[in-house]
């Protein structure tokens, strides 16, 4: 009888989780997964750059000696930033993000984020975390700006960008690197580029759409083609950039300028000579459609086109065109400038 016993005793332990006995009857309804969260009805927050946006964190009741803490995932190095951190009575604020967040506390038990000025940098993986003793729990939401990514080279040819240059390229262009979500986007809706180029989370890739043999080969499928992560100091490539809606308005003022009478033509009208992610946003946003190359902030010439034409390029595609980096000597373009809100 002991032995049995003895022999029972072992088996319960030996047994894996959720097996005999530790099973539930048929019928019963499993735990919930969280006790005091409400599981977010739509994890995807859309929004656009400059926007209000809330993410959505809500208690459906009030633990004893409780704290909400939100954070961001940072997918350069996969660490979490502290945003804020609120007992329900007091919050403090952390982080680059102080100044422009806040809790929304529409009622007693909200502890939603809200973002004002919304910037190129908040998208990405949000953290809302009760902490509780040994109850703790969490949700995760994600903000996702509405843009268009572009790849970016320097004047003096392809593949000059260490990581670091690259981030700092796309920063002076009035974007920032683009994350894989992003790249991928914009694979699927017909970015197609056969440079390889930086992306913020120090991965290297290229989209392809059709397959060819300087970029790959034409046996190789369409898809985003990758090198993985590089050495962030030494390996060179080329950028993929992100840039969101402008809070402010491109325009195009015609003339046979040099780069310098480029500038000085923005400057007369209260403006300043436009930059790529600018000019990108505002073919993406404000449909700005020309046929006229024009100079920009960087140096190069290009010119942005919504209804593909014959006599505009020639290309099947929507797109902003490029000149590339003609000598600024040149009298021979029009200027894009940007007029801020």
């Amino acid at each position: 009888m002991h032995r049995l016993l003895l022999l029972g005793c072992l088996w319960l332990l030996a047994a894996p989780p959720g097996s005999s006995i530790f099973q539930r009857p048929t019928g019963t309804p499993a735990p919930p997964h969280l006790q005091y969260l409400l599981e977010p009805l739509h994890p995807t927050v859309h929004t656009q750059r400059g926007a209000t946006a809330t993410l959505p964190c809500v208690l459906r009741a009030l633990p004893h000696n409780y704290r909400v803490k939100w954070s961001k995932v940072e997918p350069a190095n996969y660490r979490e930033s502290i945003i804020i951190i609120t007992n329900g009575l007091y919050h403090r604020n952390y982080g680059p993000l102080s100044p422009r967040a806040r809790l929304r506390r529409s009622h007693r038990y909200d502890a939603s984020l809200t973002i004002t000025d919304v910037a190129l940098e908040d998208e990405g993986r949000y953290r809302c975390q009760l902490v509780n003793g040994l109850e703790d729990e969490s949700i995760s939401l994600t903000l996702h700006l509405e843009g268009v990514v572009f790849p970016y080279q320097p004047s003096n040819g392809r593949y000059k960008f260490n990581y670091h240059e690259a981030k700092r390229a796309c920063e002076q262009q009035d974007s920032r690197l683009a994350t894989y979500q992003q790249l991928y986007k914009a694979w699927t809706e017909g970015l197609d580029w056969c440079n390889a180029g930086w992306i913020l989370d120090g991965t290297v890739h290229y989209p392809i759409i059709n397959s060819r043999e300087p970029c790959g080969g034409r046996l190789l499928l369409p898809g985003l083609r990758t090198y993985g992560a590089r050495d962030k100091l030494k390996d060179r490539f080329d950028a993929f950039c992100f840039t969101s809606a402008l809070q402010g308005r491109v325009y195009f003022i015609r003339g046979h300028l040099n780069f310098k009478e480029a500038g000085q033509a923005c400057r007369n009208h209260g403006a300043a000579i436009a930059k790529v992610g600018q000019l990108y946003s505002a073919w993406k946003f404000s449909q700005l459609d020309r046929c006229d190359g024009g100079w920009l902030e960087d140096g190069s010439v290009r010119y942005p086109i919504t209804t593909p034409r014959e006599r505009c390029g020639g290309l099947p595609e929507p797109g902003v065109r490029s000149f590339g980096f003609p000598s600024k000597e040149m009298r021979t373009y029009g200027t894009y400038c940007f007029v801020g809100k």
